[in-house]
């Protein structure tokens, strides 16, 4: 029997410093995520990070959370909810971090008496710190834990048709009746090395801006190639001219050398270039979270402003919109038939 399981980032129980620090403490110990060795991770999140970062992020939480509890979450289990009543096998939700683990997903669709299970995690960019992670979690609890099932990964969808489709179309959706004078495609930054290290060719990435346009087998899991080619596909299906759109990392770390140019910086230095109306996607997710409503939609817009800025626009991510959970729901009819 088949069944789909979804794995998306995860969440604190609650947006306070007592629940942020576990949750923190299990993320940025993965050593997909921080890919050091564990003693100078240990040194680096236990002795560092988690002496201040909980009470901050918390802070950040605490801004976003809903009364139905974190936006993550409530979105994903929506999501969850219509794609399941789209197709005819079992779908399960899990998360990388938290409460809602990729065990119970996994223990929930074998209780159902599956035992072929479509792996789709909820990135549409290939990464090391978030795809690699959760393909590399199932494995060995399918080792450890469930012989009997076999897993199928999904590969990264930044560039598949409907997807695409789905988004420009939402992107079209909620720019309705804002004449924006940019358009920015904001994503998560990663540090340079994770590139480095996925590079199946060992040589193709120097990203030096050439890289990621010259054909290689590297681009299938190239993190900064994906997101440039999502953003070129759907500014082409939008008609965007070049001069109106361009695209930034957000999100990082002290002390390595991440994706530039950062979305911070150059939205900061665009109401100086008489961008005074600014419209923000973030196409590395796909349910708005922390990094996208704190962020972009609170920060980075509060940012904008005091910059002279006028006028702000955070494009909602796609959710649990029909016309993208009718995208994942064929994907899943397609693999199961």
């Amino acid at each position: 029997m088949k069944g789909v399981l979804l794995v998306n980032l995860g969440s604190p129980e609650s947006p306070t410093p007592k629940d942020v620090k576990p949750y923190l403490d299990e993320f940025l110990m993965d050593k997909y995520v921080i890919d050091v060795p564990y003693l100078l991770r240990a040194l680096l999140v236990r002795g560092i990070i988690l002496q201040t970062r909980p009470k901050k992020s918390a802070e950040a939480y605490s801004q976003i959370w809903t009364d139905e509890g974190s936006p993550l979450i409530v979105i994903s289990k929506k999501m969850h909810q219509k794609v399941s009543k789209l197709v005819d096998v079992p779908v399960a939700l899990a998360m990388r971090y938290g409460s809602m683990t990729i065990q119970k997903g996994l223990q929930e669709l074998k209780d159902k008496g599956v035992t072929e299970v479509m792996l789709l995690a909820l990135y549409p960019q290939y990464a090391m710190a978030s795809t690699t992670t959760i393909w590399a979690l199932a494995d060995e609890l399918q080792q450890k834990h469930f012989p009997e099932m076999t897993i199928t990964k999904v590969p990264a969808f930044y560039n598949k048709p409907d997807f695409i489709q789905a988004l420009a179309n939402s992107i079209k959706k909620h720019l309705e009746g804002f004449e924006y004078d940019h358009l920015l495609f904001s994503y998560h930054g990663i540090p340079k090395r994770h590139i480095r290290k996925t590079d199946v060719t060992k040589s193709h990435c120097t990203i030096d801006n050439k890289c990621c346009i010259t054909p290689s087998p590297a681009h299938e899991f190239c993190y900064r190639h994906q997101c440039y080619e999502t953003t070129r596909q759907v500014v082409e299906l939008l008609g965007i001219p070049e001069d109106k759109y361009s695209q930034t990392f957000q999100s990082r770390l002290a002390g390595d050398k991440w994706l530039t140019p950062y979305t911070d910086v150059e939205i900061n230095k665009m109401p100086k270039k008489g961008i005074k109306k600014l419209a923000v996607v973030t196409p590395a997710f796909v349910s708005d979270c922390l990094e996208t409503l704190e962020e972009i939609a609170m920060r980075a817009h509060e940012e904008f402003k005091e910059n002279g800025g006028e006028e702000f626009f955070a494009v909602p991510c796609l959710n649990d919109e029909d016309e993208w959970c009718q995208v994942v729901a064929n994907w899943v009819k397609d693999w199961s038939k």
